[in-house]
């Protein structure tokens, strides 16, 4: 597994637990980097992990509105928390991260999805994130 993978996986950890547990991003954030720090093999996955979840953080209000936009139908209080987790990372990745091509994004968020979330997940990750490239193109 590649670094960024690993990394995209612990983002995952990172926005899942505190989504389900009701805490706050830049808590869970805090915490997990404690962590890494006391785990120097876990340092170098680490440090794109938490561009990601700042990314997030600071670009949150944007994602979850296109998000929201091409759902067609789905609001993200009604999509599983793995899932919701998964699309912001994946959007975070193809808005705000030129070094990742759309299409690497779209398809390391359908791999997560078909090991971390629900059957029909991995099609409607795709699905989504693909609609959303092709209008930010």
């Amino acid at each position: 597994m590649g670094a960024r993978t690993k990394a995209r996986k612990r983002a995952l950890d990172v926005m899942y637990g505190a989504d389900v547990r009701g805490e706050n991003i830049n808590a869970a954030l805090a915490a997990e980097s404690t962590r890494a720090m006391s785990e120097p093999a876990r340092a170098t996955a680490w440090a794109y992990a938490q561009d990601i979840v700042v990314g997030i953080t600071e670009h949150g209000e944007e994602i979850d509105e296109l998000i929201e936009t091409y759902s067609q139908g789905w609001p993200l209080n009604r999509m599983p928390a793995v899932d919701r987790a998964l699309l912001r990372i994946g959007l975070w990745e193809i808005m705000f991260n030129d070094e990742v091509p759309a299409g690497v994004a779209i398809s390391e968020a359908v791999e997560s999805a078909k090991v971390h979330s629900t059957e029909d997940s991995a099609g409607f990750i795709n699905g989504l994130l693909g609609r959303i490239a092709a209008s930010l193109g």
